[in-house]
């Protein structure tokens, strides 16, 4: 895994219902942008030193700004999804 300031590191939830954590890294500590990374993290704001494990993925701004479109995306399909199928339901 390598990074270099700047990137975001996003750690997985490891339960459906623990949710990603994301934070921005503010310094790499090995050579060639390897770990250990000083991550500011974005819930809390709080810095801490990070030996990434395998649930964690390293992204440049722009891979997380994309990730992010898409994501909005599906929110949005999935809204009109249900809210079709509610006018639906209420017409029957």
């Amino acid at each position: 895994m390598h990074a270099q300031p700047g990137d975001w590191l996003v750690v997985k939830g490891v339960r459906v219902d623990l949710p990603e954590q994301r934070g921005r890294i503010i310094a790499v500590g090995g050579s060639g942008g390897t770990p250990p990374f000083t991550v500011r993290w974005i819930a809390d704001d709080r810095v801490s030193t990070v030996f990434p494990g395998p649930d964690a993925v390293v992204l440049t701004e722009a891979e997380i700004t994309a990730r992010d479109e898409q994501d909005r995306a599906r929110f949005e399909r999935l809204r009109a999804l249900r809210q079709a199928g509610g006018a639906r339901s209420a017409r029957t």
